[in-house]
């Protein structure tokens, strides 16, 4: 099957930054959303898919109309969510970035049905140029099921706010991709 681009777009800024966010639906800054349109700028998508969560969508809507997929929400950090990490126990903390699906946050989601959900989501995607602006989480979960990256290779990419990540992926029953750029 001939490859089409796909584009992963991390969030800009939260007025809320350096939290546990899942589905705390932080508002972003404005200059996180002017940076994400920056980096949006000419890569001549088709189709543009977002995050239900206004950080990921404000950005997405600024730079054309999107398409809203709650399955390329955040890990749900379940009673983490929304604190800082210095406000978590730093063993449990410490225990879940180890092996994140064995060490779940309390009453959050497994690192597992993260990867589902964002499969899912990429079958869904028709094979035309698309940029998808998501979260640190979901793009790690892309890159997993994209490119075959193990945990400790997921957690060793810097994922900033407003990081796009290129890939040309090649569609099928078991879809692969190759990462063309990362652009922070």
């Amino acid at each position: 099957m001939t490859p089409f681009a796909l584009h992963l777009l991390r969030h800009g800024a939260p007025v809320l930054p350096g939290r546990l966010m899942g589905r705390t639906d932080c508002a972003p800054t404005p200059e996180g959303i002017a940076a994400c349109v920056a980096q949006a700028e000419d890569l001549g998508v088709e189709r543009i898919v977002s995050s239900d969560l206004k950080r990921a969508r404000a950005a997405a809507e600024a730079i054309g109309p999107a398409a809203i997929d709650p399955r390329w929400r955040e890990l749900d950090f379940g009673d983490w969510d929304g604190l800082a990490p210095d406000q978590v126990d730093p063993a449990a903390l410490a225990r879940f970035w180890e092996d994140t699906d064995a060490n779940p946050p309390p009453g959050g989601e497994r690192w597992s049905a993260l990867v589902a959900r964002v499969s899912d989501a990429i079958d869904a995607l028709a094979p035309v140029p698309t940029l998808v602006v998501s979260h640190g989480g979901a793009i790690r979960a892309a890159l997993h099921l994209l490119c075959g990256f193990d945990q400790p290779r997921l957690w060793a990419f810097d994922l900033p706010y407003g990081v796009l990540v290129s890939l040309r992926v090649w569609p099928g029953d078991k879809p692969s991709a190759q990462i063309v750029g990362i652009y922070p």
